[in-house]
């Protein structure tokens, strides 16, 4: 199968997934993209810095990469330079609705602007729902050092896809 999946690092941490949306459509890509996935830290409330698009065509990824290779036009002050690879543990749409329509990510106790997002002709539509019943995300202990209630509560790092090759563990 063609590469349609895309990785974007060096992504400023304060974006979410609306802003990248944004961003997205700004530079010419209103509807070419069917997923957009923003892994968000749940302690910091901000992101990891990197964001998975899934794109409707070869063409389209090829165009994406070229355009936001070294991009930093950002809607927020920052100096880093986007970075953009294939995705290389999920590629297409549907092995990320695969990952994540059973993962404790998609709960409804997780905030909506945390979670991966379709997107039909360029507009919302509602991630495919789940085929079994969703678990709550793991509470631990706030790590030594942290300030009560400042956040780290839940083990959220994990679900919104912390690990090294950024695909998360869900």
């Amino acid at each position: 199968p063609a590469h349609t999946t895309v990785m974007m690092k060096n992504i400023p941490l304060k974006y979410s997934r609306s802003m990248l949306v944004e961003v997205l459509n700004r530079e010419g890509f209103a509807g070419t993209y069917d997923l957009v996935y923003v892994p968000m830290n749940f302690g910091s409330m901000q992101g990891f810095g990197y964001a998975f698009i899934n794109l409707l065509s070869i063409e389209d990824a090829l165009r994406f990469r070229a355009k936001f290779e070294g991009f930093a036009d950002w809607q927020v002050p920052s100096d880093k330079m986007c970075e953009v690879s294939w995705s290389n543990v999920l590629q297409g749409r549907q092995a990320h609705i695969d990952r994540y329509r059973n993962s404790p990510l998609m709960h409804a106790s997780v905030p909506d602007e945390f979670k991966p997002a379709c997107f039909v002709h360029g507009r919302r539509v509602p991630f495919p729902p789940p085929t079994q019943r969703i678990k709550a995300p793991r509470h631990r202990k706030e790590p030594k050092g942290l300030i009560p209630g400042a956040g780290g509560a839940c083990d959220f790092g994990a679900l919104s896809g912390a690990a090294a090759d950024g695909e998360g563990l869900f």
